[in-house]
């Protein structure tokens, strides 16, 4: 859908003065002002219907923004910060995009305050887990979900670079994966892109595409590869300070937590090989694939 036509759209909604806020794989989001006098709103717009990339070969969108829809509500009601929800629109025609309208955070610009994110987490994790089974979990449980999409995703980066060895063995990953099937509520994409501060301090934790439902120890696999860039602001050793104080941190080391991190680095590999190009931290990536992945 065209600019003209979206805000046209919106206005039918009584949303004026569109701007645009930032743009995803699947979605952009603007920040617009109700007619009303209200406070601003995010509108997240699906692009398309269906989606691919080389992550995901198989995106629904209009699913993500139901979730999305259903689990601020939820999280709202138990008091974490999030996005507030206001309406989820689903378009009547093909040429019109989903939208869902929440309420707008502020975000200061300051350092995130990682030992307030990991109470945060650990409030989360502690969650009675609500239904039903998250998108990204593809109707599979967690342990036979990641150890899939992580050969699919090792199999991805061979097409994409020469000489790439054979995949892991399913039969060696799947015991270690075992444990995961103990689940809690798990966000998956916490870096601070997705997160709305002030003076450090977590307002609201956006973008819910990647929760699962699985053991926290696959939230800490993705912290500690996220934590190795420096734009996400992740400090691991507060983060874990923080999540202490409410619950015990799952184990750093050990075969789960590698596993755990392996699906975090093929999902990188693949960001810095093909979604958003980068050749310098595309090399460290797939390095990191291998050291990971060394028996």
């Amino acid at each position: 859908m065209s600019r003209p036509s979206l805000e046209e759209r919106l206005a039918g909604l009584g949303i004026t003065g569109l701007e645009p806020l930032g743009r995803g794989l699947e979605f952009s989001v603007f920040v617009g002002r109700p007619a009303d006098g209200g406070g601003p709103v995010a509108v997240r717009v699906g692009e398309r219907r269906f989606d691919s990339n080389a992550n995901d070969p198989r995106v629904d969108t209009r699913a993500l923004l139901r979730q999305e829809h259903r689990l601020t509500r939820l999280l709202s009601d138990h008091g974490l910060p999030v996005a507030e929800p206001v309406a989820l629109v689903l378009a009547e025609t093909p040429a019109e995009p989903d939208l869902l309208i929440s309420r707008y955070v502020e975000d200061d610009g300051s350092e995130l305050d990682s030992f307030q994110l990991g109470e945060l987490l650990a409030r989360l994790h502690a969650l009675p887990l609500p239904g039903p089974r998250p998108v990204a979990a593809e109707h599979l449980p967690a342990p036979r979900l990641l150890v899939g999409r992580i050969l699919r995703r090792w199999r991805e980066i061979g097409r994409l670079r020469d000489g790439w060895p054979p995949p892991p063995s399913p039969g060696r990953l799947l015991p270690i994966a075992a444990p995961l099937s103990r689940g809690a509520l798990l966000h998956l994409d916490v870096r601070r892109a997705n997160v709305r501060c002030h003076q450090g301090r977590v307002r609201a934790l956006l973008d819910w595409s990647n929760a699962l439902h699985a053991h926290p120890a696959l939230e800490f696999g993705r912290l500690g590869e996220f934590a190795r860039l420096p734009e996400n602001q992740l400090d691991l050793e507060a983060l874990r300070a923080g999540y202490a104080r409410h619950a015990e941190p799952p184990p750093d080391a050990g075969p789960l937590a590698l596993l755990c991190r392996l699906d975090a680095a093929v999902m990188l590999a693949l960001v810095f090989l093909s979604e958003s190009p980068d050749p310098a931290r595309a090399d460290t990536a797939v390095r990191r694939v291998l050291e990971l992945a060394a028996p």
